[in-house]
């Protein structure tokens, strides 16, 4: 009877041990399919913000990248969690669910494709902001050397006038 209680035990740790695995696997899945969702909304982010970056809009420009640190930020966050979470998924890989298993690596891919088009995305981004700024730099500097451009009418009247009020 002593034997079969330690049986018992072992095939609920066995189970605890297993439900605590899937557990991982889910969370893990979860992670990473939420990490993907917030690659593409940073992609649709870049495409937008360099329609904004040809089109000129200040403004704009400014509100596109306060929410691209905002997504940014929050996939950093989701990072840090995802790590420790693929290192116990990894250490206990021993679930018996195997249709988990394929999904895990065709999530990870998926992520690191989203990944690379992001970094290419925002480096043509921050490319063609730099070019506009040199735009504008270039044109602010021909307003300044415009000699009709700066002139106010009352800046230079060193004389004093005289007005005729009797008409």
């Amino acid at each position: 009877m002593a034997a079969m209680t330690e049986e018992t035990k072992t095939a609920e740790i066995d189970s605890a041990e297993l439900a605590q695995r899937v557990a991982i696997l889910k969370r893990f899945k979860t992670l990473l399919s939420q990490q993907r969702d917030r690659f593409k909304n940073y992609l649709e982010l870049l495409d937008k913000q360099q329609g904004v970056i040809e089109s000129g809009s200040a403004e704009d420009l400014l509100s596109y990248v306060e929410i691209e640190e905002k997504i940014v930020a929050d996939i950093f966050s989701i990072q840090k969690v995802i790590d420790p979470l693929e290192e116990m998924y990894y250490a206990v890989k021993g679930t018996t669910d195997v249709s988990s298993h394929e999904e895990v690596p065709s999530l990870k891919a998926s992520l690191e494709k989203l990944k690379g088009e992001a970094v290419i995305r925002s480096t043509k981004n921050k490319e063609l902001l730099s070019k506009r700024m040199l735009e504008l730099r270039q044109e602010i500097k021909t307003l300044r050397n415009n000699p009709y451009g700066n002139r106010n009418a009352y800046a230079n009247s060193n004389k004093a006038s005289l007005v005729d009020l009797q008409g």
